[in-house]
Parts: structure tokens; C-alpha cells; sequence
């Protein structure tokens, strides 16, 4: 019997089941099972389910004849589960790493009671994230046991089927069920604790809620949403404890609330005030009062039970949204105030002396040259403890086991005020003192084609809004810069004017393209779902400060269609964009495939032939693996206009140009039908550029870092010599075609 049934329901669901199971079979704790109940859905998503089931045992697969709908679903999974404990999770939420084993460890101490009550957050397809307003209840229960009556502000929780674990003896013995009924949750989720005998919480983000933008019921709009009133009706009646309806009242407003505002259609909404008003006014505990301004007007509106009233409300609201969100970041600003007090009392704490901090691409996860240098350090100097700095929205991307902290908490400035070392290849979150025994390694994130650092003070598109003046604090705290190449070296020596030192190691994140071998190489590729004998094409377009929006620099459609078969396109947006409808229309189309979101470049580079980009520093790096690159010079005058450019990539000269170049997509087609992209031309520039950017990079850099700064070896390990370096090996080519006389590089 698992400790865990979590169970699943799914409708047309078939782009986010894999995710959700796979954050749940993915968990540090295995004793689970997961029940998927396909609801009779139109799409993949019983076959989704069906395949999690041959590659992992845990998985149960319950098939509904007919559409039933989300709670006769639920029912349908539990009647199957076996666990101890039911979860539901819906199949477009996901469960937070290492939530199983937290939920666990919480019931054990607390003697398996009856309800495990714990938190969640919203997010949307932009990656907004809300959080759930529960957190301060749940923090103040702390490890006590409790019944509804003892602590009734458990019934004002967010009422989810989610948001909780529950006995399955409970569960069944009191027969608990969904039903067909829209809104279930609401009823289920306080049925369960005013039966529950032992109610405990755990004050920890379990559950990423999804918010889609359509397919839910939250999100289609119409009359259904008057079942929200049946529920509330059903409950007041069965409650009949005072401060129990005095909970369960708050959360009350707030439902309706949300369903009135955003969710019915025209017709609707007079029917909803009038019976809202009768609930509002019937129930109203004495003494009540609204938490924020905003809910309380839109009570006193609904409450009337007026229509016209409660449309008058709504316009008043809107208006007074300004002076809402002025309270909000005034609240925000007292607790970035206390943070830093805490902070600074932190800061006369003894260092740790082996606590290393690691960031990335402004808290965006385990990625770059940090995390090549976590690795390695891991291996050859264990007595170090790795702690990562991610923001809210990307922590749930973090490898499995990974110690983290959030930016801008407590722990956030803890372990920054008492790490020995901290490494980021770009900058801290809010006023960062390196105190006196702290070492700061500045990684960087590429070798500079364009201008940087103080060089930026005459380009106004890329440095309107900098502070210059905090760029220079910033790059007094390092005491190493790390480097792949003389010109980075000489480049960042003048555009970041400091006391650090520069470690000439090579960039660790290289260290795989020499590390690899022919396996890493095809696995990569299975990986993408690259078919043997096929050519692709990695395209990684740079960013332009000159342009708000992504705006794809080539006609993608059109270039695959005049490379024709045999040839795919790998296509990874600048992470400084979001999502693409363009990009995500041509990968729907089979036109290319869309690699943005991918966790790996280094992975994508090994998977890939050749490089197609404009001006990417992503081409210093592939230059290692000694593959062919192609250069995209559509806009290369308004770029280096725009951003400036320390060398002239275009001239064709040895070191400067790494390839062939393209302005177009049918010349770029040309040269990889013809062969030019990896003829002699092509291979003699490459040569001269891999000569001039990957002097340092052989493979070592990481055990360079680490040896030099955390275990204060002398010296650097001596580099292998270019000739001597064995990149990972291409993948197979056919016979390239005779070089024609076509010049491999047109004249800019």
C-alpha cells in the first residue's frame, strides 16, 4: 500500500499531462501512486496516460466511458486508490519538487492526522505568479493538531481539492465525493474538515496552480457559474457553529466576488446579485468587516441585491484600482526595508566557510558557467554545500534535490550575508555587500562581440535606464573575472575598471564540448527527435535592444522550405523574450522545431551540424566543437550601430569572420545546398576564429575554478594545446559536395 494516491482527472489536457505527472513521478519520495482518469477526452490525453503507465509501474490508468466531468473524475481515481492518502491534482497544475516528502515528514510528526492542509500558488502563461493568501494561517498553525471548531479559520482557506492531503480512511468513511455538480470543491473542501477529527498544515508551496486562459470553468464565461451559490447555500446549512460560519463567510465573499467580476455572461449577472445579495445579507456575522477596501465596496454592492447598484460598484472600483496598487508597492517597500535590516543584523554572522552561493542569468535557475562549476566542485571538493538563487516563478524548474533560496526572503539574505563564496555569471538581487573573507567569481555569460559594461554609456538603446554608478559598485565586489580568451580579458578589463582578478580558465560551461563523447552526442539528438542523417540546424538569433518585442529576424517558414528535406531547424529564442505565436505556429506547422524553452544550449550545440546566427555570442562558445557557423548579416549596420561592436564580424578576415555569411534566407539555403557552409573557405575562417576565442577553453576551465578559488591551489592547470583537443564528435554527414567557386564569404 503507497503512501501517496495522487489522482489526476484529465479533459483535453494533453499538452500538460506529461508535465504534471512527471512533477509528480519526478518527486524525491516514490512511495506514490498515480491514478490518471481519462474523462473520455477527445485529444491524446488517455494515450499521454497510457504511456506514463508502460514506463513507470506507479502509474494507474482509469478510463471513463463517457465525459463525466472534473469531480465525477475525481471520484472515479479515488474509488481507485489504495494509498493512504489521496491527493487531487488537476492535469495542467504542477507539483512542487520535493513536496512529497515535505508532506511526509509533516505527517509522520503530527501522527497522521485526518487533513494535511498546505499551500499553493497561481501562475498564467506570461509567468505572473500570485500567491494564495493562506500562508499566514498556515504558518501560525505551525506543527499543532486542531479540529474546525479550535481553529475555524481553516474553513476560510482556499477551497480546493488541491490544497490538501486527506486520510483515505477518512475520506471514505465519511463517503466524501465530488459529484457532477460545478463547484464541488468548494463543499468537498469544508465537508472534510468539519469531519475531520485531526487537522494539521504545512506552511510550504505544494501545488503551482496553472491559470488557463481557456478550456477551465473558471474560464468560460456563462450561467453555470450560479452553482458557486448553490454550494454556499448547501453549507451554511450544515453549519451551524458561529465562528465556523464567521470563516467560511470571508472566504465566501471572496468566491463571489471572482465569479461576479469575470465570469458571467450578461444574463447571468442580474440573477447572481439577486440571490448573492440574499446570501451576503442572511449570513453577514456580526461585527464583520471586509480585509480590503475594494471587497468591502463590492459587498455593500452585492449585498444590496440591486443590479444597478452592483454595476455602479464595478466603475467605482476600476477607478480606485490607481490607489490600490500605490498601497500595494508602499507595503512592498516596508518589507524590502525590513528585509534589509535583517540582512544587515546577518551580516555580523560568522562565514560559513563552506557555503557557496550560486545564481544565474538573474536567478533563473542551474544553468552557465555556475552551474559547470557546481558540478565540478561537487566532485572534487565535496565538503562544500552549493545553495542556488532562483526567483518564485522558475524554482519549480530546478533540477530535483537542488537547495535553493527565493530571491528577496529571509534565507535570501541569510545565506548571501554568511557564504565564503559567491558565483553568478551576472548580478544579485538588491544591495549586495561582499563583507571582508567573502569571495566573489564574476562567470560572465559569453565572450563580448558587442559593447558592455561602461562602453554602454554612449549607446542609448542598450543603455538608457543603467545605472552606471552601481555597474561599477558591482564590479568592485569581484575578485575573479573569468575569461575564455585574451579579447574578453582585455575587453572587460576596460568596460568593468576594478580591483578584481583576471582568471584566464576558460568558460566552464565549455568544458562539455571536449568532454563529450559519440554517445552524449546521439543521446542529445534522440533527445530533440532528430532522425539519423539529418542535417540541423541550430539557429540562435541575439537580442536587440533596439526592438521591445521578438521579431523574428529571418522568414523561418520560407528558409525551411528552400533547405528542403534532410535539413531541420532548431530554433531557441534570446531568454530575454517570452513566448512566441510565431515560433510556436511554425513548430505546430513541423516548419522548424522550437528548442527556446530548452533547459540546455550546450545540449542543443552538442545535437546539432551547425550554427546559424546574426550576432550571438553563442558562436564563440560553438566554436569549440569545430562545426561549421553561419552568419546572418541582414541588420548587421543597424546592430552595430545601435550596440556598438568591438570588431567588425563581417570583414572576412581571419579571427573576425567564423564562416560563411548569408543575408538572406535563399543565400543561406544556397550555402548549405552547395556545400559552402563547411567547405575549405568556410574551414580556414573557422579555424582562425576557434584559434582566437577558445585559447583557454580545453575542457578544464571547471577543475581551473575550482582548484584556484575554493581550494586555493596555486596556478592554473596548464592548457592542452588546440591540436591536441578532441571536441565531441559531429554528427554523421553525407560526403560534402566539391567546393564550388562561389566565395564562401560575400562581400559585406
Amino acid at each position: 500500500m503507497p503512501r501517496f494516491s495522487v489522482v489526476v482527472p484529465a479533459h483535453r489536457a494533453q499538452g500538460f499531462l506529461r508535465v504534471c505527472a512527471e512533477s509528480v513521478l519526478g518527486q524525491s519520495y516514490g512511495d506514490l501512486e498515480l491514478v490518471a482518469v481519462d474523462d473520455a477526452s477527445p485529444d491524446a490525453s488517455g494515450a499521454v496516460a497510457a504511456d506514463l503507465a508502460a514506463t513507470d509501474p506507479r502509474v494507474r490508468t482509469v478510463r471513463l466511458d463517457v465525459h463525466r466531468g472534473t469531480g465525477l473524475a475525481r471520484d472515479a481515481g479515488a474509488a481507485h486508490a489504495t494509498g493512504d492518502y489521496l491527493l487531487f491534482l488537476d492535469a495542467d497544475d504542477v507539483m512542487t519538487p520535493g513536496t512529497l516528502a515535505a508532506l511526509d515528514a509533516r505527517l509522520t510528526a503530527t501522527g497522521d492526522p485526518d487533513v494535511l492542509l498546505f499551500d499553493h500558488e497561481r501562475f498564467t502563461v506570461w509567468e505572473n505568479v500570485q500567491e494564495s493568501g493562506d500562508a499566514d494561517f498556515l504558518a501560525a498553525a505551525g506543527d499543532r493538531v486542531f479540529t474546525a471548531a479550535e481553529r475555524p479559520g481553516c474553513l476560510a482557506l482556499h477551497p480546493a481539492a488541491w490544497n490538501r492531503a486527506v486520510r483515505r480512511d477518512h475520506w471514505t468513511g465519511h463517503g466524501f465525493a465530488f459529484g457532477d455538480a460545478p463547484y464541488a470543491d468548494i463543499a468537498v473542501a469544508a465537508r472534510v474538515l468539519t469531519a475531520a477529527e485531526r487537522i494539521a498544515c504545512l506552511d510550504r508551496v505544494c501545488v503551482r496552480w496553472r491559470k488557463r486562459r481557456s478550456g477551465s470553468l473558471t474560464t468560460t464565461r456563462g450561467r453555470h457559474h450560479l452553482a458557486v451559490l448553490d454550494r454556499y447555500d448547501e453549507l451554511f446549512a450544515e453549519i451551524t457553529d458561529g465562528p465556523q460560519r464567521a470563516a467560511l463567510y470571508g472566504q465566501m465573499t471572496a468566491q463571489l466576488m471572482a465569479v461576479g467580476e469575470d465570469r458571467l455572461t450578461p444574463d447571468a449577472t442580474p440573477d447572481f446579485v439577486r440571490r448573492a445579495g440574499r446570501l451576503l445579507t442572511d449570513h453577514r456575522p456580526a461585527g464583520w468587516t471586509a480585509p480590503e477596501p475594494a471587497e468591502a465596496r463590492w459587498v455593500r454592492a452585492a449585498g444590496s441585491g440591486s443590479y444597478p447598484r452592483y454595476r455602479a460598484a464595478l466603475a467605482l472600483r476600476a477607478l480606485a484600482g490607481g490607489a490600490a496598487r500605490r498601497l500595494r508597492a508602499h507595503r512592498h517597500g516596508l518589507a524590502r526595508a525590513a528585509y534589509q535590516r535583517y540582512y544587515r543584523m546577518r551580516l555580523r554572522r560568522p562565514i560559513d566557510p563552506n557555503l557557496v552561493v550560486y545564481a544565474a542569468y538573474w536567478n533563473r535557475g542551474v544553468a552557465c558557467n555556475p552551474a559547470a562549476i557546481a558540478r565540478k566542485a561537487e566532485e572534487i571538493a565535496p565538503h562544500l554545500r552549493a545553495v542556488w538563487v532562483v526567483t518564485k516563478r522558475d524554482r519549480d524548474a530546478l533540477p530535483p534535490g537542488t537547495d535553493h533560496v527565493v530571491v528577496n526572503t529571509r534565507r535570501y539574505w541569510d545565506v548571501l550575508a554568511r557564504a565564503r563564496y559567491l558565483v553568478n555569471n551576472a548580478s544579485f538581487t538588491g544591495t549586495v555587500v561582499k563583507r571582508p573573507g567573502q569571495t566573489y567569481v564574476q562567470t560572465h555569460h559569453g565572450t563580448p562581440l558587442k559593447h558592455m559594461g561602461m562602453d554602454l554609456r554612449a549607446r542609448p538603446a542598450a543603455g538608457k535606464g543603467m545605472s552606471f554608478g552601481r555597474l561599477l559598485d558591482h564590479a568592485d565586489q569581484w575578485d575573479y573575472s573569468l575569461v575564455a580568451n585574451q579579447h574578453s580579458a582585455e575587453v572587460f578589463d576596460r568596460v568593468y575598471p576594478s580591483g578584481y582578478t583576471t582568471l584566464p580558465s576558460g568558460y566552464p560551461r565549455n568544458d562539455v564540448f571536449h568532454t563529450a563523447g559519440a554517445e552524449e552526442v546521439r543521446a542529445a539528438r534522440q533527445a530533440l527527435g532528430l532522425a539519423d542523417g539529418t542535417v540541423a540546424i541550430l539557429y540562435a538569433p541575439t537580442h536587440r535592444d533596439y526592438q521591445r518585442d521578438f521579431v523574428l529576424p529571418l522568414d523561418l517558414g520560407r528558409l525551411a522550405r528552400e533547405l528542403g528535406p534532410g535539413h531541420t531547424l532548431l530554433v531557441r529564442a534570446h531568454y530575454f523574450y517570452g513566448e512566441s505565436p510565431e515560433l510556436e505556429a511554425l513548430h505546430a506547422a513541423g516548419a522548424i522545431v522550437d528548442v527556446s524553452a530548452h533547459p540546455s544550449v550546450e545540449e542543443l550545440c552538442l545535437a546539432s551540424d551547425a550554427l546559424v546566427t546574426d550576432f550571438s555570442s553563442l558562436m564563440f562558445d560553438y566554436a569549440n566543437l569545430d562545426r561549421p557557423i553561419v552568419i546572418h548579416s541582414a541588420d548587421w549596420a543597424a546592430y552595430r550601430a545601435a550596440r556598438g561592436v568591438y570588431f567588425d564580424l563581417l570583414s572576412g578576415r581571419p579571427g573576425e569572420t567564423p564562416g560563411a555569411v548569408a543575408r538572406d534566407e535563399a543565400a543561406l539555403a544556397e550555402a548549405f545546398r552547395s556545400g559552402a557552409y563547411r567547405g575549405e573557405a568556410a574551414a580556414a575562417l573557422r579555424a582562425a576564429f576557434r584559434t582566437r576565442f577558445c585559447a583557454y577553453d580545453d575542457g578544464l576551465a571547471a577543475e581551473r575554478v575550482v582548484r584556484r578559488v575554493f581550494l586555493s591551489e596555486e596556478g592554473l592547470l596548464p592548457y592542452r594545446p588546440l591540436e591536441e583537443r578532441r571536441p565531441a564528435p559531429a554528427p554523421a554527414l553525407a560526403p560534402a559536395p566539391a567546393e564550388t567557386s562561389a566565395p564562401a564569404v560575400p562581400a559585406p
